[in-house]
Order: C-alpha cells, then sequence, then structure tokens
C-alpha cells in the first residue's frame, strides 16, 4: 500500500515559489526591477502591469529607469508609481521616468522586517493547512479499510517529514531576507 504524496509535495513547491516571489517585493538595499511588479497603470483607459507599458531597468544601484513604450504614458507611469506608495522619489526626464530609492532608515528596516516575519508566518499556515488535508485523507482511508494502522502512522510520519522539509526551506529563504534587510 502506498499513499500519494504528490499534492502535498506541490503545495510545498508552491509555498516555496511564493514565499520567494513576496520576498522579491520586500525592498532591501538594492533597487530591483522587480520592486515595481505591484505597479498598475492606467494606460488607454485600461489598468495594466508597468512592464506591459514599459521597460524597467537598473540605471545604477539606488535607481531605476522606467521607459514608456510609449512617450505619451510618461505622465500615467509616474502617477501609477506615486500612487503606489512605495516610498521612492521620482524624476521625470526625455528618457522616461527615474525612480530613486532612498537608504534605509533602522525605522524602515524595522518595518520590513515585520512584513517578511508576516509573509514567513502565512506561509507556515498555507503548510500547516496542507498537512491537515493529507491527514484527514490518511485517516479517511484507514476508516475506509484502504489501509491498516501500520501503515497510517508510516504515512503520517513521512508526511511530517516533507512538512518539516518545507518549513526548513521556508526558514532558509526567511533569514536570507533577514540578512539582506539588516545588511
Amino acid at each position: 500500500m502506498q499513499y500519494d504524496f504528490t499534492k502535498l509535495k506541490n503545495k510545498v513547491k508552491e509555498t516555496e515559489e511564493w514565499m520567494k516571489k513576496e520576498y522579491t517585493g520586500i525592498r532591501t538595499g538594492m533597487a530591483s526591477p522587480q520592486l515595481l511588479d505591484s505597479v498598475v497603470v492606467e494606460s488607454y483607459g485600461q489598468r495594466m502591469p508597468l512592464n506591459q507599458v514599459g521597460s524597467v531597468s537598473i540605471a545604477d544601484p539606488k535607481s531605476l529607469l522606467v521607459t514608456p513604450w510609449d512617450a505619451s504614458q510618461v505622465k500615467a507611469v509616474e502617477k501609477a508609481i506615486t500612487v503606489a506608495n512605495l516610498g521612492v522619489s521620482l524624476k521625470t526626464d526625455e528618457k522616461g521616468v527615474r525612480v530613486f530609492f532612498p537608504e534605509l532608515t533602522s525605522e524602515r528596516r524595522e518595518m520590513l522586517m515585520k512584513v517578511a516575519k508576516e509573509k514567513m508566518e502565512q506561509a507556515k499556515i498555507t503548510l500547516r493547512t496542507a498537512r491537515d488535508e493529507a491527514v484527514k485523507d490518511i485517516e479517511t482511508k484507514e476508516k475506509e479499510g484502504g489501509m491498516g494502522e501500520d501503515d497510517k502512522f508510516r504515512f503520517k510520519a513521512e508526511m511530517q517529514k516533507l512538512v518539516d522539509s518545507g518549513n526548513k526551506t521556508l526558514e532558509e529563504i526567511f533569514v536570507k531576507k533577514e540578512k539582506e534587510i539588516t545588511a
């Protein structure tokens, strides 16, 4: 008798990827184009992600350059970045919009750490929920006579190893981000 852990493994991997993606949006000392992924521009009567309205490139370690495909969209891009409230300053020139990232203050670092911890907790909750679903499934199969009690305990132990491994990976991702924020 074997138990199919594919769903749980996929959920663990999905949660790790989600957390990595969320952490790219948390700004540390370096300017990164992913920091503008959440910006939505009102363009031609539609709301579009910034990366569909123009290109985002790194100008230097503390600034990005947003170059709209259509020069008439510069004001819309500038407004969208301002509305996104990212704590950045902007300068518009003939090339597009320059986005300047200020130095992190200790207050801002604390706030970013708080956000990082919240994301970590959300990810752990997702893993706990996936674990609980797997436990219910294993117990249901045992009650239906599909597996013996020994199998049930073996599958639960195997499942817990998967969840523990996922939590360890999440912890490693968090520690790496923590070092970036405090550096």
